[in-house]
Formats: C-alpha cells, structure tokens, sequence
C-alpha cells in the first residue's frame, strides 16, 4: 500500500512531466538526433524552471539497466608480446542510466607478479611507470576491493540492473577470465556479460570503428578526454561516447553471449 507521502511524490512527479511536455511540445519524445537539441531541450526546461534532473529525464530515452559500469584494463606488454599478460590498470566508472553521468568511480594499479618489471614499450603505450605498479595490491586483492566497492555503491542488490561495458571483448572475455585461470582465482559473474561499446557504436551509426575510441570520437565530433592508452582516461572516452549516443536514442543491450 502506498503512503500519503509516496503518493504525493507520484503525483508531483506526474505534474511535473505534464508541465515538461508542455514546455516541449510535440518534440519531448522525439529522437534526438543531434546533440544540440537536447541542450535546446534542457536550456528550455532550465528557462522555465527546471531542475538538471528533470532535464535529463526529458533529453534521454529509458535505458534497460539501472547503472553502467565502465571498464577499460591495461596490461603488461611488449614486442613481441609477453605471456602471460598481467592486469596493471583496474579503473571503473559507475554510470548513472538515467542521467548518463559519473556517479562514482573505482581506480587502482595492480602489482605483477610473473613480470613485476615493465617494459619500456608498455611505459610509452600506457604512461604507467614503474613505480605506480610497485607495492601496489595483487590482482586477488585488487578484486577483492572491487566486490567491496560493488557491495558499498548498491550494485550486488538483485534489485539493481547493471552491467559492465567495455571498449572490445578482450577486457573481459579474455584478460581478466584468462589471468584468473593462470593465477587460479575465481571470476565474479557480474564480470560475466557486457556491453561492447565497438558493438553498440556499430549498431548505431552503421559503421565498424576500425581505431576504437578515435574513430567513435570522430565520427561524433567528440574531442579525445586525457592520454590514449590510460586505463582511466579510456573510461571517461567510454562514458562520453555512451552519453552522446544515449542523447540521440540509442538503448544501450548487452553484446556478450552468455559463458
């Protein structure tokens, strides 16, 4: 049974959408097409008094999950290349399904174990140097905080739909599930599905980003967030892109197949 107080708040959020729609007009549930209509749409809605909440309900069509987990690993690396490899980066963004935004954020560099020294090659690529590596946690207990994490930000509650979404399946059908197997540690199932963001950008505007994050940069008009090749700075690329589509209509699926 609904409370007084939970009934009101229905039915001033109700009002508050009549009065967005007619604010908008016929356009509210139109397709964004171009990022500028929504910050038409939002500096329309702000002018008559609207919140940056009630905005982004309006500038964004329902998304399937609750949260967005972003995710971009780097590892050890060399040519020719090394074996096994080892997770160095562990950065994730927890993205806000509603509002497209960053809501919190988990980032710490791993210590490796079977090559603990970096190469030259692998400090150019990411910019990781060695000591940021150096007494840095083990990949257990690196995922040890990230459950934690997980537990802390809501997002074990069966009741809450989220799921990770990488930039290529590499991150998490091969990296992560293949130095468990090495190290002989169990894989979580959240890490189990995801979203491909290669995937999702193809299914969206119809072309295959050859280059990754610079291609889906280009071909949104996105300026590049940060350094190539840093674990983080590829989140923030991942998140902006996902926004931006989300801005012009795009319902974001899963692309894994199951395990």
């Amino acid at each position: 049974m609904l409370t007084p107080l939970q009934t009101g708040a229905a039915r001033f959020s109700s009002y508050l959408l009549s009065r967005a729609r007619k604010v908008l007009g016929s356009h509210l549930f139109s397709p964004c097409g171009v990022p500028e209509f929504c910050s038409i749409s939002t500096r329309k809605l702000a002018a008559h008094g609207f919140g940056a909440s009630m905005a982004a309900m309006v500038s964004f069509p329902p998304q399937r999950y609750h949260y967005f987990l972003v995710l971009d690993f780097e590892a050890t690396c060399d040519k020719p290349q090394i074996h096994p490899q080892e997770i160095i980066e562990f950065p994730i963004l927890k993205l806000n399904g509603r509002t497209m935004e960053i809501e919190s954020t988990f980032h710490m560099y791993v210590q490796p174990v079977v090559h603990p020294q970096l190469t030259p090659f692998c400090t150019e690529l990411t910019g990781i140097i060695q000591a940021m590596v150096d007494g840095q946690p083990s990949l257990q207990q690196v995922l040890e905080r990230v459950d934690e994490w997980m537990a802390k930000e809501g997002l074990l509650d069966p009741n809450v739909k989220s799921i990770f979404v990488t930039c290529g399946d590499w991150d998490l059908k091969v990296m992560l599930p293949g130095q468990c197997q090495y190290l002989g540690l169990p894989v979580a199932d959240y890490f189990k599905q995801w979203i491909n963001l290669k995937k999702a950008y193809s299914f969206a505007m119809g072309c295959w980003p050859k280059n990754g994050l610079l291609d889906m940069n280009k071909g949104l008009s996105l300026q590049h967030i940060g350094r190539p090749h840093s674990g983080i700075d590829d989140c923030k690329n991942i998140a902006n892109i996902m926004k931006t589509l989300a801005y012009r209509g795009f319902i974001f699926k899963q692309t894994s197949k199951p395990f």
